[in-house]
């Protein structure tokens, strides 16, 4: 068997890739920053796909499929757009390769220099609206409610499996509308499919939101997201629904006739999730010992495994297990019979719940000659033994009550570690504390508001005294680090505008915690915990440093700590600093 992953406790991502790889969800492949989903990782993707392109057509979408390749000139159309994904672009500039003049090797023909280069498909907007440029002309033509699966490529420089990888497997739904508040409409009830999906299929709680300006999808009037939280604490964007306003139909001028014979720009959203799922699965449920799926989603939800011993019947063992699964078969639960002799039920075992199937059903000699089987459950790890008489009920009862902990399981990680975006608290206090019954278009302005805020009063304030002198100082002794609860989008702004990007070697900010921070932190440097040094101004700094072990220096800005000393100047700091490490 695949031995041995590395605890979560260890290296996350390590553990991470472990159990990608060992759980054969998916491999490397030849090409740097891609991936080749193998059979069991396909299946769950099937099944996921499955589950939401049911509800899309329950909800009137139907299917196409449009291009790979994509003319530079569409992405030119769009200028956030292009902007926004310029720099992931794969662009193709010959059409062919010859042998070279030795004979012994492949090259690019450069008599094949294309007139316009071909951008392989970052997203589909440009492409599907040339498109309806060609479909829309009245408001008999609308609603168009269009989705594709398809793949994307994305030229990543840092991958990671399923995650973030230069070609992936997604959906993109793209509609076209004849007013504002249905294209709205759509884009609202495509997130709540999203969310409805990944909390019933997956058994994944997700909070939804809008997305500040920063972080919205290029070209988009308003990003609606679902986040979930990582078993790393961090939080991870699981699905998009985007309101396009008029901007693409205005970049392609894609008009149509209203029913008062005026002449009017189409409304539009798109709306994507992608194999980043499978990642949040992983993430979200794995443990220790590889997955834990979820059996609405799992590819194989009971696992049989005879226990082979010097009492092994392989006839009288058929005969037994032909009744158990009958009333499986019957009732469409998804099993599957580990008769292979080569290997011991150990391995099996092992086996099995590296690759995470909800239910194992252990059957040897004296099972069959006391007509029951030994039931083990993946997700809480017990075993118990079951009639066979009653292992349909059994069976059934169980992986429903798996489905539910495994939801419960999530929901209580995510209300205990709870660090989502500003964005999506802020639209969760203005309806559930203030509540306020207003538009999240509105509760977004809010947001925007309080961002930009921000930025200009941090920007443009003054530095505090001495602060400067002290970070070029250690600079020269160390590397020098920003941890910040900030969101990181503000703070790269903040940081950007006052000149101080060269100061820092990484900066961190929200929705990651401070105490991951410093765990990443420390894990890049490799270095001991007792070799780095965190300088604070806040009680949640102190609690960050406490909760991994490492040396904290309070700086009183005018708030005291609690039974901590700390100093009010950065001068007699720099000198206590000194004292302590010995730096000359």
């Amino acid at each position: 068997m695949k031995q041995g992953i590395t605890p979560k406790s260890q290296d996350y991502n390590k553990w991470y890739t472990d159990v990608i790889t060992k759980a054969e969800l998916a491999d490397y492949g030849p090409v740097k920053g891609t991936m080749v989903i193998r059979p069991y990782g396909f299946e769950i993707w099937d099944r996921l796909k499955n589950s939401f392109d049911k509800r899309f057509k329950e909800t009137g979408h139907v299917n196409a499929y449009f291009p790979l390749f994509i003319p530079k000139s569409f992405l030119a159309k769009e200028a956030e757009h292009v902007e926004g994904f310029a720099k992931e672009c794969a662009v193709v500039t010959h059409s062919r390769l010859k042998t070279n003049e030795a004979g012994d090797d492949l090259v690019v023909d450069p008599d094949s220099r294309l007139q316009e280069e071909i951008i392989v498909r970052p997203t589909s907007e440009t492409v599907i609206w040339s498109m309806y440029k060609k479909w829309i002309h009245s408001y008999r033509d609308l609603p168009i409610l269009m989705n594709q699966w398809a793949n994307v490529v994305r030229w990543e420089m840092r991958t990671r499996l399923f995650l973030r990888t230069s070609e992936f497997l997604w959906q993109e739904g793209h509609t076209a509308h004849e007013t504002e508040d249905e294209a709205l409409e759509e884009t609202k009830r495509m997130l709540d499919i999203y969310q409805e999906v990944v909390e019933e299929k997956m058994a994944i709680p997700v909070l939804t939101g809008t997305k500040s300006d920063a972080e919205k999808f290029a070209g988009a009037e308003e990003t609606y997201c679902i986040e979930a939280m990582m078993g790393d604490k961090k939080a991870l964007q699981a699905g998009t629904s985007h309101y396009l306003g008029q901007n693409f139909s205005k970049a392609f001028d894609v008009r149509f006739q209203t029913k008062d014979n005026k002449e009017n720009f189409v409304y539009a959203t798109s709306w994507g999730v992608s194999t980043r799922l499978i990642g949040a699965l992983i993430m979200v449920h794995g443990d220790d010992k590889g997955l834990r799926l979820p059996p609405n989603i799992a590819p194989i939800q009971v696992v049989v495994i005879p226990v082979i011993n010097k009492e092994y019947d392989p006839d009288k063992f058929k005969l037994y297990i032909k009744t158990l699964i009958s009333d499986m078969d019957n009732n469409n639960i998804r099993y599957y019979v580990d008769n292979r002799e080569q290997y011991t039920a150990g391995y099996k075992f092992n086996e099995w719940e590296m690759k995470g199937v909800p239910i194992r059903l252990e059957i040897g000699p004296r099972d069959i000659n006391n007509n029951q089987a030994v039931m083990a459950r993946r997700d809480i790890g017990e075993k118990e033994t079951i009639s066979i008489n009653d292992s349909f009920k059994t069976i059934q009862s169980s992986l429903s009550n798996i489905q539910e902990t495994l939801f419960s399981q999530a929901k209580k990680f995510q209300e205990e570690n709870e660090s989502l975006s500003r964005f999506i608290k802020f639209e969760y206090i203005a309806k559930n504390i203030l509540m306020l019954e207003m538009p999240e278009k509105k509760v977004s302005e809010w947001h925007k508001m309080y961002s930009d805020l921000t930025i200009e009063k941090v920007s443009s304030c003054n530095e505090v005294n001495g602060a400067l002198d002290f970070i070029n100082y250690f600079k020269k002794l160390m590397p020098i680090y920003l941890v910040s609860a900030t969101p990181l989008d503000d703070l790269n702004i903040i940081i950007n505008k006052r000149g101080y990007s060269d100061l820092f070697k990484k900066i961190y900010g929200s929705p990651q915690k401070k105490q991951d921070a410093l765990k990443e932190i420390i894990n890049d440097e490799h270095i001991n915990h007792a070799d780095i040094i965190f300088i604070g101004d806040s009680q949640s700094d102190l609690t960050a440093a406490n909760d991994i072990n490492i040396c904290f220096y309070g700086f009183n800005s005018g708030r005291k700590f609690e039974n901590f000393a700390s100093y009010n100047n950065f001068e007699a700091l720099k000198q206590k600093i000194n004292e302590d490490y010995y730096f000359h």
